[in-house]
């Protein structure tokens, strides 16, 4: 008895449309895998789940930019604009422009020289007297203000001393301003201290004259 045919048709059925889906993908990658291996054909296959997931095939030894690059040159359709053949040619440009920044600085640190012709050294070396220069200018500058923060610092010094030193005279003389009155008051004090015990001269008894 024969399979009935499938409706190809929408799957209302959330779970039994994500187990089809799950089937048919690995079987669609799996036949894309046997004709790259038995036909040594290139093949690329990617597919997106209704969720966004993405699925890829693509054969050994290529990559799917090289793929849509044929697919487009044979089918004369127009895959991306002239902005991403612009980018293209930037980064190409930067890449070629940071080759040569590496091939310079190798020839600033006294590299690969033995290729170059006496002509092609005199700029090297020009760059070099230039950055030996800005580099003195710098260790000056540099040194100079370090000169410049020393000053500073014994200027604040000295400042501090002095601030102190006067700080140290003027609780020296509330000092002694104490003892003075201090000083003073003993001195006021002593009159009447002798007056006070002043020995008093001695009456005669009356009663004993009587």
């Amino acid at each position: 008895m024969g399979r009935g045919k499938i409706e190809i048709k929408r799957i209302e059925n959330s779970t039994n449309r994500q187990v089809t889906f799950s089937k048919r993908r690995n079987g669609i990658i799996k036949k894309a895998r046997e004709i790259s291996i038995l036909c040594e054909a290139q093949v690329s296959v990617v597919i997106f789940s209704s969720s966004g997931k993405m699925s890829e095939y693509r054969s050994p030894s290529t990559s799917l930019s090289e793929i849509l690059e044929r697919y487009q040159q044979n089918s004369g359709e127009k895959l991306w604009d002239a902005k991403h053949e612009s980018l293209s040619a930037e980064i190409d440009r930067i890449k070629k422009e940071n080759d040569n920044m590496q091939i310079e600085l190798r020839h600033l640190k006294g590299e690969d020289l033995n290729s170059l012709y006496p002509k092609e050294l005199i700029p090297i070396e020009e760059a070099l007297q230039i950055g030996l220069t800005s580099v003195r200018e710098k260790q000056m500058e540099i040194w100079k203000m370090h000169k410049n923060n020393e000053k500073l610092l014994e200027d604040e010094n000295k400042q501090l001393t002095y601030m102190l030193h006067h700080q140290q005279l003027a609780m020296d003389g509330g000092v002694r301003e104490l003892e003075l009155g201090y000083h003073q008051k003993d001195r006021e004090f002593a009159p009447q201290m002798t007056m006070a015990f002043r020995v008093q001269p001695i009456q005669p008894n009356l009663q004993e004259n009587k």
